[in-house]
């Protein structure tokens, strides 16, 4: 197996889950630390060499487990937070057991419940972490108070107390303030999202008409200007196929006055649905100006093109709007032309223009070439 293949067996192959893996990294490299410190402690005689050796061995085991349970998390159903609440309670323990081994550097232990409190404020939610917390704070006390009742000698009442009323204000003040600085990152998390949210929606403003959803002309001035930079505009080059279309809805302010601008809406959003349904991939439609539409047809000879812009006027010629008399139909007249060799294509939508006005001329609801 290659060094890919035996990451996506160890770590998984979603983003989400190879996250978590790396924390488990950096969790046992942790524990792995504190294990060389356990056996270091134990070899020189700082602390008992056989405690250290069976706290070492549920540590290793610890790491282990947390493993498994991250690595199969999503098979067992176990959530994110609830592998993180776990590892944290193994974390405490190991805390709680090394401070009962540790004799004289016992207070350098409980350093290890801070590491905790700041672990659970990227995992957790606060409440969570204030109870898991309290948690670890009233254990150990419950293992301060044991030891001071049962060998006072080498854990003075007096020192004990202390050193669990500095530890407990110490804990829950860390535990109060990564609170509330989740609750910041929490905020600032949901602003950015509302914020990339507003970016999109003003995108989507900037190049899409609002009431029929097509490109409107700012964008299409652009998609215009990239077909130039595609085939090179004023070269000289021989045309490379790309035909404009002018389609503009015949007797449209007759619609407003007669039925009302709601209807008129209507039939350009009908317009606009039936157009699109004709077009093919590549083809752009867009809203020009009030009732006309501009269309571009990339990589396509003049009579292809005829044939989409007649498919499209069949369609609407049979649309049944709401609001719209059943013996009034709906049609356009349109104005096509090709690209002429490697003119501008602003200068080829002046040609289609004036197509356009020909088919006006000559009675509407027809398409005329130029």
């Amino acid at each position: 197996m290659n060094p890919s293949g035996w990451s996506r067996a160890l770590f998984g192959a979603d983003p989400k889950l190879r996250r978590m893996m790396t924390y488990w990294g950096a969790t046992a490299a942790l524990y792995t630390v504190f294990m060389a410190i356990l056996i270091a402690a134990g070899s020189r005689g700082l602390i008992d060499h056989r405690a250290a050796l069976g706290l070492s061995s549920y540590t290793a085991g610890c790491i282990v487990l947390s493993y498994l349970l991250v690595r199969f998390s999503a098979g067992i159903g176990l959530a994110p937070t609830g592998a993180a609440a776990l590892q944290a309670v193994f974390a405490i323990t190991c805390t709680i057991w090394a401070y009962s081994i540790f004799g004289p550097l016992r207070g350098a232990i409980l350093m290890g419940l801070m590491v905790v409190v700041v672990f659970c404020t990227f995992a957790l939610r606060p409440r969570q972490t204030l109870v898991l917390t309290a948690a670890a704070v009233g254990a150990m006390g419950v293992t301060m108070w044991w030891h001071q009742a049962h060998d006072p000698d080498n854990y003075p009442p007096l020192v004990e107390a202390v050193t669990f009323m500095i530890m407990a204000g110490c804990s829950m003040s860390v535990t109060l303030l990564t609170g509330e600085a989740s609750k910041l990152r929490a905020r600032l998390k949901g602003k950015k999202e509302a914020l990339e949210q507003a970016l999109e929606t003003i995108r989507t403003l900037a190049t899409v008409d609002e009431l029929t959803a097509l490109s409107n002309r700012r964008h299409m001035n652009e998609v215009l200007a990239q077909e130039e930079r595609r085939h090179g505009a004023g070269t000289g080059t021989a045309d490379r196929g790309t035909c404009i279309a002018l389609l503009d809805i015949d007797f449209f302010k007759q619609i407003n006055d007669r039925y009302g601008h709601a209807t008129g809406d209507t039939v350009l959003r009908s317009f606009a649905a039936a157009a699109r349904g004709e077009l093919r991939a590549g083809d752009v439609l867009s809203r020009w100006g009030g009732e006309e539409f501009l269309l571009m047809l990339p990589d396509s000879g003049e009579p292809e093109a005829r044939t989409v812009v007649e498919r499209i006027r069949a369609r609407v010629g049979a649309l049944a709007v709401e609001g719209v008399a059943d013996g009034h139909r709906i049609s356009f007249s349109a104005g096509l032309t090709a690209r002429r060799g490697g003119e501008a294509l602003a200068d080829t939508v002046n040609r289609a223009d004036k197509a356009l006005y020909q088919a006006k001329s000559a009675g509407r609801d027809r398409v005329v070439s130029a």
